[in-house]
């Protein structure tokens, strides 16, 4: 069984990249991600890119990011 060694952001690539005691990679294109879950820019995830790449990770691959992106998102519409 293959486990987790480290998960960080590569800033260069825009990816979560976790690495893997058997030497394999999986790396998340976080714009891609982004640009298919997230409907405005006041609905995307950088805190986690940023502070938390593996609850990130985890977001994606085992989770719900649409779900997550509409609990934290605090965007309201400019009325005039």
């Amino acid at each position: 069984m293959k486990t987790l060694i480290s998960c960080e952001f590569n800033m260069d690539t825009a990816c979560v990249e976790l690495r893997y005691s058997d030497g394999s990679i999986c790396s998340i294109d976080c714009i891609a991600v982004e640009n298919e879950v997230a409907d405005n820019r006041f609905q995307r995830s950088e805190h986690l890119i940023y502070n938390d790449p593996l609850a990130y990770a985890n977001l994606i691959l085992n989770g719900d990011p649409e779900a997550y992106l509409n609990a934290v998102t605090e965007y309201k519409p400019y009325e005039n």
